[in-house]
């Protein structure tokens, strides 16, 4: 078993199932947050990037703090996407596996409510949820908080819209001497007011890996492109990455449908990810990205919350995010478990002057990503091109004597002569697109 998590105060049913699970060395936020949620003294702040383990941080010490003899909801959980929730919910059941009498459930958002409220007539310990839901379970009393103790607010720079509505509502129903830990990635003055208002005055503060994004492992790149050569460019990296898994970001649903769609058409193996999308639809392409079945997620920032997938090897903005915690959420996607991974912003010229804030502000250094010549684009398309003729699903509506009448034409010509002449017509007709562009 891992003597540095023994060393934390961790029992010894956790350790074993975290040494199960590979765990070995405790990460910086784990190594500081850890002994102080166990000592339960006080509210809490953790302020680390994504990918840096803390669900670790807060859930062994809330399993460990549980009384098992007590069959009341001890401990609320909040996050702020289903997906998110639904990994954190994994993560605590994977950690309790030798503690069987905790009893651990799920209750976001975007599935049916009645399924969850039958799960809570039963002893529960510990809920993970989104705000929305745990409000409409209050309402309906579905769920009884009165014994609660701890209340975990995850990734709350995330969620600090919805907190602002719904926090009072929820806090309401908790005792008064409940202990709060929030933890984030960034610490807006959004956040600092949250803090103010709502933990105790002695609340302590603990920061770890915030001196660059995510890991030293993220190599943060920019490329310059013109609007006529944006997806030109993209589909050139992404034949460069075969067989390895990525995220692309774009700000709008309408972007992400677009951008799927043409990736689609030219046969690289993707899906699309954001919130109209229902949750039987997501669930379904984040359980083929997961499984290796297919290598690209195209996403919206919120949509791609609580995606923990290690072999992610790039993350592409494919549009400059809005804010500098966005951009920390989306590259934090790569780089996990101590692995190396690129994430490349796609800009345009008028855009390159805002990489020297976002430098400045997260204290990252951006390198130029060699951009690809218009011969390798116009090499890559072709491949492209050949790529969908040779997954093309043969017709069989087509009549036979069409079928005769066109083999006639090329009958005469060997396999080598009727590629050159497919490829020659296929130059000639992108060359004629791009004088019409």
């Amino acid at each position: 078993m891992s003597k540095q998590f023994a060393n934390l105060g961790i029992s010894a049913p956790l350790l074993k199932a975290i040494t199960e699970l590979k765990f070995v060395v405790p990460t910086e936020i784990q190594q500081k947050t850890i002994p102080l949620l166990l000592s339960n003294t006080t509210d809490f702040v953790g302020l680390a990037k994504t990918g840096t383990g803390k669900t670790a941080a807060f859930g062994l010490p809330l399993l460990q703090l549980i009384d098992t003899n007590l069959p009341v909801v001890q401990a609320v959980i909040l996050v702020p996407t289903r997906e998110l929730g639904h990994q954190i919910y994994s993560n605590l059941e994977a950690f309790a596996k030798y503690i069987p009498e905790v009893s651990i459930a799920a209750t976001c958002g975007g599935i049916p409510i009645k399924p969850q409220i039958e799960r809570l007539s039963n002893p529960t310990h510990i809920i993970v949820a989104t705000p929305g839901r745990l409000i409409d379970l209050i309402q309906r009393k579905a769920i009884n908080l009165k014994e609660t103790q701890f209340l975990v607010l995850d990734e709350a720079d995330e969620m600090i819209t919805i907190l602002k509505e719904s926090l009072d509502e929820i806090i309401a129903e908790i005792p008064k001497k409940h202990k709060t830990f929030l933890f984030s990635a960034t610490l807006p003055g959004t956040i600092k007011q949250l803090i103010q208002n709502y933990l105790n005055k002695n609340v302590v503060q603990v920061s770890a890996n915030m001196e660059t994004v995510g890991n030293q492992g993220i190599y943060h790149q920019y490329i310059v492109v013109s609007p006529i050569e944006k997806l030109d460019v993209l589909m050139h990296f992404l034949s460069s990455k075969e067989g390895e898994r990525g995220i692309i970001f774009c700000k709008t649903k309408a972007a992400v449908n677009k951008l799927a769609k043409n990736l689609a058409i030219n046969r690289f193996s993707s899906g699309a990810l954001h919130g109209s999308l229902s949750q039987g639809i997501r669930d379904r392409i984040m359980e083929q990205f997961r499984e290796g079945h297919i290598n690209i997620l195209v996403a919206t920032d919120l949509a791609a919350r609580g995606i923990d997938v290690k072999e992610i090897s790039y993350v592409i903005n494919y549009h400059l995010p809005d804010t500098y915690e966005n951009y920390v959420h989306r590259s934090g996607r790569t780089a996990r478990a101590g692995a190396k991974g690129l994430s490349l912003t796609v800009l345009q010229q008028e855009e390159v002057i805002e990489i020297a804030d976002f430098e400045k502000e997260l204290g990252i250094t951006f390198s130029k990503f060699k951009k690809p010549t218009n011969e390798n684009i116009e090499e890559n398309n072709t491949l492209l091109w050949a790529k969908q003729i040779f997954k093309t699903k043969p017709n069989h509506e087509v009549s036979i004597d069409l079928k005769n009448k066109v083999k006639s034409v090329f009958h005469h010509l060997t396999k080598d002569e009727l590629i050159e002449k497919l490829m020659a017509n296929y130059m000639l007709n992108s060359k004629k697109e791009n004088v019409s562009k």
